[in-house]
């Protein structure tokens, strides 16, 4: 695989489009926001494919699929805010991008640490799972099995990121890491917000850190592959 470059262009008008949605739609909620946000992931989709070549490694088409996936989820749970009684079929398309890309983690070349010798960083996962559905659990009603299966679901794609410990460099591990967390922020405030307790600045809180830890994730996979990083 070629050498990664990361294009500035690309990673403005990324920041731009999301910040832009961000601010139109809160003040200005309509079909410009639609429009906005429907085209954010498509803008980290092209600098994903600048970077790879489908022919030198599966896991980039697994990748993609990801993203798709979540860009998916951004169409539907953008028109359930308008028309409603889509916000399942949000829920599975993320639960798609988010088993798209565990499996990527999982079929990294190396060690699967993560149930071995590395057991204990999940604890923080497992308590942070507990912590949430229990804080939530009475509000869902006839959303409990949804929720708890998607929480559980996003929890097991943060545990895949932990277990590219031992198979990437450590600044892929980390920027990976860090997006797959900020993912897990950004689904946790949604469900704060929209089961329990509604808080003002949600639409906010919620879109940044989602487009930034999709902009990590994608970036820090893509590192994986540079040979100036790579562990012996």
């Amino acid at each position: 695989m070629k050498t990664p470059h990361i294009d500035k262009g690309l990673i403005i008008l990324y920041f731009a489009a999301g910040l832009s949605y961000i601010l139109i739609d809160n003040y200005f909620p309509g079909n410009t926001s639609l429009v906005i946000k429907t085209g954010i992931l498509p803008i980290l989709i092209i600098l994903f494919l600048n970077n790879v070549r489908f022919s030198e490694n599966r896991t980039h088409l697994i990748m993609l699929a990801g993203l798709f996936f979540s860009w998916a989820g951004d169409v539907v749970l953008e028109l359930n805010g308008r028309i409603g009684g889509l916000f399942v079929a949000g829920l599975a398309c993320f639960l798609l991008a988010h088993i798209m890309y565990f499996t990527v983690f999982v079929l990294t070349p190396g060690r699967n640490v993560i149930l071995s010798k590395r057991w204990y960083l999940l604890i923080p996962l497992i308590i942070t799972g507990l912590l949430l559905t229990s804080y939530l659990y009475k509000d869902l009603n006839e959303m409990r099995l949804p929720v708890i299966l998607y929480a559980a679901v996003i929890l097991t794609m943060v545990a895949g990121a932990i277990n590219r410990i031992e198979k990437v460099n450590l600044q892929s591990f980390r920027i990976v890491l860090a997006g797959a967390i900020l993912f897990v922020f950004s689904d946790a405030s949604i469900a704060v917000n929209k089961f329990s307790h509604p808080f003002k600045a949600s639409g906010f809180v919620i879109m940044l850190t989602y487009i930034i830890a999709q902009y990590l994730i994608v970036t820090g996979y893509l590192r994986q592959f540079r040979t100036e990083y790579n562990r012996p």
